[in-house]
């Protein structure tokens, strides 16, 4: 055993799987879509495999000591090793313990998997922060009688335990949105009883990762006049019968050299709609049903979700710091007072959102569950202060490399004799090569300006919500009495 690791398995046990293990356990039978064609297996398009080769990789990296504190943990109940993405944090130290698990996966997409493997275990995580409210929870049918906070534990458990990966998708497909009514139509309902659960049938939307993932996890969004059978909190195995993944275009470069798309070679997190055809929902995996209540607590049961996508973004933003000065270095342009300022304002956007991370932890609350909530207020502007602003990076970005990001090379080029020789002669960075220089602006392309980027800032605005609605929820549940109270006082409007 690597002494560098802080647990000895001999003494613990692990839960955790290997990437082949994780590659294996998606052979299911689930039923996925691409560009019209039903897949034999999920690892039969290009892009979805290379994206499934990298979620492998980071199952393989649980087992490396340099990644193993911010992947794994020792269970406190069981003594076993098992993934840090199943974290109840009971502390702010847990807080800050679990961010370093959402800043491995962060770098290790490079910011551009909006919901990676550890983020689905966070809405886990809210629910069992409020599991009392779940547990007294009451189904508009008389007939339902479930243990709602019992099965949220037995879930959690085995997340944890079987060191799965789970998608979460809580939006409804986009469709006709006159009326509430109408933007509901899609929404996953409950179409007949049987015997040990209940059929289902309606859609998710924007199911990032569902096609790669183990489980996934769905609810509604609360909207006026929700019927009963519209309000269900759910997970089921991607295999079920009856689930129907199609998902949109790729947008990654699969199978192409690592100096031409040195990101978007990887793959992707591929968006499905999640078509739920008359699938049979067991009771067990039932996490609320009928009751309207619940539906309302999507807020405060994705806070953890919330914090996740902010930190993440926190950390795209220090991968832009480092583009940015390494474009600067490469084009000797540091001297400039103008190039300098543009990489100050991507420097302080990065450190405005880890100052809003730390603030959120730092604030942090125990719910009535007894895991620790990062401050929602904090998160909720933290949010609003990255989609305003997200895009305006990336246009200082692109332009602190000029021409560079337009006339990109490839590999074969650098590499023919014929013409390649010009590329040497004729584009040489400041103290590096022209291959060098190159690489960079591929690599910042990928990450501002390709397809696949322009899917990742879209992606953005919509997964932390658009900013009209951040400024409502801010709005609405900021305390602002003891500032009215410091106002009135100093105006004098109470003498």
């Amino acid at each position: 055993m690597d002494h560098n690791f802080p647990f000895d398995f001999v003494k613990t046990g692990s839960k955790l799987r290997t990437g082949a293990q994780f590659k294996a356990s998606l052979d299911d039978g689930r039923q996925v879509w691409v560009d019209g064609q039903l897949l034999n297996k999920v690892t039969d398009c290009p892009g979805l495999n290379a994206g499934i080769d990298m979620l492998a990789e980071m199952f393989d990296d649980q087992f490396k000591p340099e990644y193993a504190e911010a992947t794994t943990m020792v269970d406190e109940t069981s003594g076993d090793v098992v993934s840090r993405a199943w974290q109840l944090p009971r502390t702010i130290a847990d807080l800050e313990a679990r961010r370093k698990m959402i800043e491995y996966t962060s770098y290790k997409t490079g910011g551009a998997f909006g919901r990676p493997p550890d983020l689905a275990p966070t809405i886990v995580v809210g629910l069992m922060a409020y599991l009392p409210t779940f547990k007294q929870s009451k189904s508009a049918f008389e007939h339902v009688n479930l243990d709602y906070a019992e099965n949220i534990e037995r879930y959690h458990a085995y997340g944890r335990d079987n060191n799965i990966i789970a998608s979460e998708s809580l939006s409804g497909p986009q469709s006709d949105r006159s009326a509430p009514a109408a933007a509901a139509h899609g929404n996953v309902k409950i179409t007949a009883w049987e015997k040990g659960g209940v059929r289902i049938s309606g859609a998710k939307s924007v199911g990032s990762i569902s096609a790669q993932a183990n489980d996934i996890f769905f609810t509604n969004l609360s909207y006026p006049n929700h019927p009963p059978e519209a309000c269900v909190w759910g997970c089921l195995p991607a295999g079920t019968p009856g689930i129907k993944m199609i998902s949109r275009e790729m947008l990654s470069s699969p199978g192409a050299h690592p100096f031409d798309h040195p990101l978007n070679h990887k793959g992707e997190e591929a968006d499905q709609l999640v078509v739920f055809d008359n699938v049979f929902l067991p009771n067990e995996r039932v996490f609320s049903l009928g009751d309207v209540s619940t539906l309302k607590y999507y807020g405060r049961v994705c806070i953890w979700a919330h914090w996740h996508i902010l930190t993440r973004l926190a950390v795209k933003a220090d991968i832009f710091v480092g583009a940015a000065q390494l474009a600067v270095d490469m084009l000797g342009t540091g001297h400039i007072p103008a190039v300098r300022a543009l990489v100050a304002d991507i420097m302080e956007y990065a450190l405005a959102l880890k100052a809003f991370v730390m603030a959120a932890e730092q604030m942090a609350k125990p719910t009535e569950g007894e895991v620790m909530a990062p401050d929602v207020n904090m998160l909720t502007a933290g949010r609003k202060y990255s989609v305003e602003h997200y895009p305006r990076i990336i246009h200082t970005l692109q332009e602190l490399c000029g021409q560079g990001l337009v006339m990109r090379f490839g590999k074969a080029s650098f590499d023919n004799p014929d013409v390649g020789h010009y590329l040497k002669e004729m584009l040489p960075g400041h103290n590096v090569s022209a291959e060098v220089k190159n690489q960079l602006m591929n690599f910042i392309w990928d990450m501002t300006s390709s397809g696949a980027a322009g899917r990742v800032e879209l992606f953005e605005n919509v997964n932390a919500t658009p900013a009209p609605f951040l400024r409502e929820r801010l709005y609405g549940e900021f305390d602002r009495k003891e500032a009215v109270k410091a106002a009135r006082k100093l105006a004098m409007l109470d003498v």
